[in-house]
């Protein structure tokens, strides 16, 4: 071969390209795409409207921190099918989900552990795609212990932030105040319908 392509079988009227040894496509292990996928969450932002007040719906980790309903993006679902999903299960969510994500934070996970150096921790990152979902109704969650509670914008940045660094405290109240700014926006519009 005298290129990188050559042309084949030029004299007969049919052209045929044939290509030197191409590198082969990289390859990854199973256990490496499964940690690509736990690098992305989605979370349920869940609200209602009671009184004029917006309410968010958070839930208890197992740690104690309150959070919205949230986990990790699952293969053959939308983001936001995937973020239903998670609302039913932790919270008992029936409602209506947007399709686009309206924001998305960073969430830094400490303590996991180093496979490689199983003496030390690191800290791991998570983007979160947050989804907005309007509850029209609850039910009892299917995990136990995640403590469904309704709170004003106000007092939910409050509770989203307790024991964690300011920096992940501000990120979640910008979600939760993006949140109030699109929900009164869609809001106003469909009262001027």
């Amino acid at each position: 071969m005298h290129s990188a392509a050559m042309t084949a079988g030029a004299g007969n009227g049919v052209s045929v390209v044939l290509r030197p040894n191409l590198p082969a496509a990289k390859s990854f292990r199973l256990s490496q795409l499964r940690r690509l996928r736990e690098c992305e969450q989605v979370a349920a932002v869940c609200y209602r409207i009671r009184s004029g007040e917006i309410e968010f719906l958070l839930v208890r980790t197992n740690s104690a921190h309150w959070t919205f309903p949230k986990g990790n993006a699952e293969p053959g679902l939308t983001h936001a099918q995937a973020a239903a999903l998670e609302a039913f299960e932790e919270a008992g969510v029936h409602g209506r989900m947007e399709e686009a994500s309206f924001a998305r934070y960073v969430r830094r996970k400490r303590g996991v552990r180093d496979r490689a150096r199983s003496d030390r921790s690191i800290e791991k990152e998570m983007v979160v795609q947050a989804h907005l979902c309007e509850v029209s109704r609850l039910e009892a969650p299917q995990e136990q212990g995640r403590t469904p509670t309704w709170f004003p914008a106000k007092k939910a940045k409050r509770r989203l932030g307790e024991d964690r660094t300011a920096d992940f405290a501000s990120e979640l109240a910008r979600v939760v105040d993006r949140a109030v700014s699109r929900i009164s926006r869609s809001h106003l519009r469909a009262m001027a319908v």
